[in-house]
């Protein structure tokens, strides 16, 4: 069984694993069908969506139909005027079938005009805050990727009280000093604040290379089944802070699942580095060239 834990301050009680419902953006139908049959029977009970996930929102609705009572639902708008963001939403809320969502997030904010956009009066958070009291989200929160986006959600809970930040979590990346340093401020303002921290990237190999030959499931090559996904796994899991969000390579999903059944104890750096060493892994963010993806 995957261990359930509050998902911060919101009331519901999340599996450690969500499913990261990026999978399904370019699937027909009856696959997403059997994607989602995976879910249900892994016993997860939160997804996460966007409305930039191509067709993810629209093969979520007939499951949805069924399922909606089981489930957290959290889906992204990357608008950062009010304006924008509440049209967006209203288009997932129309794609997904539903009345309300339980969590919608500012999608990738960490550029920082686009920032201030979706903080000014006007932007984003505004519209969300408003869409919350009018009863069509739930709770709000803020995602991101490379390695700034840690201090951006510190910035971003210094300007709203979200209630929840997601952010890239994996070994390779936290051997980035001042990444790890800003990844353990934001944990424990979390921590404090009862904010809700999920990770994404935890199964990351490296970026594809040029010659790869191997189906592109994800943007990135994730680590293949086997001890190293698991080790990957574990590495997120034995912090009992996070949550992890599954890869949009929906192939992995049924191991991941598996990897997270009960308790985990983190593997250690040696074991990591020899995965690192073997798989030839590489971080997919460095703070240059390789911080958009």
């Amino acid at each position: 069984m995957i261990n359930s834990q509050p998902f911060g301050r919101t009331g519901h009680h999340s599996t450690r694993v969500i499913f990261g419902a990026a999978a399904l953006a370019t699937m027909r139908q009856d696959r997403a069908d059997q994607v989602l049959d995976t879910v249900l029977a892994g016993g997860l009970n939160h997804i996460d969506t966007a409305a930039s996930y191509g067709d993810s929102e629209l093969r979520l609705a007939p499951f949805l139909a069924d399922h909606r009572a089981e489930f957290f639902l959290a889906t992204k708008t990357d608008g950062r005027t009010g304006d924008a963001a509440r049209a967006q939403l209203e288009r997932s809320l129309t794609r997904l079938g539903v009345d309300q969502v339980d969590l919608i997030q500012l999608h990738n904010l960490v550029e920082p005009d686009e920032w201030e956009t979706a903080h000014a009066p006007g932007g984003a958070v505004e519209a969300m805050a408003k869409a919350r009291d009018e009863g069509l989200v739930r709770a709000i929160g803020v995602t991101g990727h490379g390695t700034r986006i840690a201090d951006m959600h510190l910035a971003s809970l210094e300007r709203f009280d979200f209630d929840s930040v997601l952010l890239p979590y994996n070994f390779l990346m936290l051997q980035n000093p001042d990444y790890r340093s800003s990844v353990e401020q934001l944990l424990e303002v979390c921590a404090k604040r009862e904010v809700a921290v999920q990770t994404i990237k935890s199964i990351a190999r490296r970026r594809w290379t040029p010659d790869s030959t191997k189906p592109h499931y994800a943007w990135y090559e994730p680590l293949p089944e086997g001890e190293p996904l698991e080790r990957g796994v574990a590495y997120v899991l034995s912090n009992p802070q996070l949550f992890l969000n599954t890869s949009s390579d929906a192939t992995l999903l049924e191991a991941t699942i598996a990897a997270a059944q009960g308790d985990h104890v983190a593997p250690s750096d040696a074991e990591v580095q020899a995965d690192v060493s073997a798989l030839d892994m590489m971080p997919l963010f460095d703070g240059a060239e390789l911080e958009r993806i």
